[in-house]
């Protein structure tokens, strides 16, 4: 396991979203819920996300709160995570992975996600947050299409933990209480820029 490199969360005074207020904001991002397409063969538990070309967000996405406060789960992209933007200066742009929305606010003031972008001949693995309005990420690694990940993500009182394959890495949290209602968040393309063609992945939820 890596170091895990301390980070103060700055103290929380803004007045939280009521569970029904959080859930309506969760309905009004997700808009239309559609089945994810999982091809024959996969392993049980395996399930395939795909981004249409044109869009942002994945199929099959849906609606789901959680009280939980740690995400596992492991990935493998495979060659359609290989793209270049329209505009250069976007390549650099963070897509994302999985995450929550935290401290029951919308997740564009509260959230923490794994994230990732195709960069020459790798894909770079981030860490990606908003903490009090303020988008934070950080590097985590890079990765290969074709293998499979691990990744977990925890909301603990001093901050986030990100891990992959058991590297740990801190980033500031702007709540510290444990336990509050979240959204789940779900694989997204951009950035700016729409997805350029279509990109699937796969995604296994691991055990607590």
């Amino acid at each position: 396991m890596g170091t895990l490199h301390a980070s103060n969360a700055p103290t929380d005074r803004r007045p939280r979203l009521g569970r029904a207020r959080l859930a309506a904001v969760a309905l009004a991002l997700v808009g239309t819920v559609a089945v994810a397409c999982t091809p024959p063969g996969t392993p049980s538990g395996v399930r395939t996300w795909t981004i249409p070309a044109g869009a942002h967000d994945a199929n099959g996405v849906t609606i789901a709160t959680t009280s939980s406060d740690r995400l596992h789960f492991r990935t493998r992209f495979d060659e359609t995570a290989q793209y270049s933007t329209v505009d250069p200066g976007n390549q650099a742009d963070i897509n994302k992975l999985r995450g929550f929305s935290d401290c029951s606010s919308h997740h564009q003031t509260d959230s923490a996600r794994f994230g990732w972008r195709w960069a020459t001949d790798r894909i770079e693995i981030l860490a990606y947050t908003y903490v009090n309005g303020a988008r934070q990420s950080a590097l985590l690694g890079s990765v290969q299409p074709g293998e499979w990940h691990e990744y977990e993500l925890l909301a603990t009182p001093s901050g986030y933990v990100f891990r992959l394959d058991g590297v740990d890495t801190a980033m500031a949290r702007g709540c510290s209480a444990q336990g509050l209602l979240k959204y789940h968040l779900w694989p997204y393309f951009g950035g700016d820029e729409v997805a350029p063609h279509t990109i699937t992945l796969q995604m296994e939820e691991l055990a607590s």
